[in-house]
């Protein structure tokens, strides 16, 4: 979904009161105690998107990464938006040794309707830079890992999102260019990739 999260408040209000059980009842029978909506679904919402004050539950939804925690505990009172639209991801693979792998997400939100002129731009923008800069027989994932993340979103002309990050404080993907920097770079580059490798 693409626009907020919808919020019933008395289903909100019946959670907190324990009325409802959360997680759709999968931990009753078991001594858990009283459910804490601020220790088992505000504390652990990895953006840290949302806060309880007073009864009322607010969502910053601009900040919301969309992992569905909230709503998988307390699925009568969170419900996903109106504006549904589907998400691209990209280089997942299932090699025997690692096991299945998911695709890191490149598209967060793109309209799937006909003609699909959206989704076939990206596409063909992938196939480009692949069938370029791709060795003999290697797939578009093991691409990506050798050149980056970053070296993708600029043939297919996505700007990085905060979707891009898989956790807080962690970028593994953007890297700034000299031009990009106001004031450039004031060190040597290669002083500083001695100590910096890539």
């Amino acid at each position: 979904w693409k626009d907020d999260i919808r919020i019933d408040e008395e289903a909100l209000t019946s959670y907190v009161g324990g009325e409802f059980n959360p997680n759709g009842g999968a931990h009753t029978g078991g001594n858990w105690g009283a459910f804490d909506i601020q220790k088992e679904v505000i504390d652990l919402c990895p953006t840290k998107c949302m806060k309880y004050e007073g009864g009322k539950l607010a969502v910053d939804n601009k900040e919301c990464a969309r992992c569905m925690h909230c709503i998988n505990v307390m699925p009568s009172a969170l419900r996903i938006g109106n504006v549904r639209v589907g998400s691209m991801l990209v280089g997942a693979k299932a090699p025997i040794l690692d096991g299945a792998q998911m695709g890191s997400l490149l598209v967060p939100f793109v309209n799937v309707e006909e003609p699909y002129d959206e989704i076939k731009e990206i596409i063909e923008s992938i196939w480009n830079w692949w069938m370029e800069e791709g060795k003999n027989r290697e797939r578009l994932g093991e691409l990506i890992k050798r050149q980056g993340f970053q070296k993708l979103l600029e043939p297919t002309s996505i700007g990085p999102v905060p979707q891009h990050v898989l956790e807080p404080g962690q970028t593994p993907y953007i890297f700034w260019k000299e031009d990009e920097v106001e004031r450039r770079w004031d060190r040597d580059v290669h002083e500083f990739r001695r100590s910096h490798q890539r």
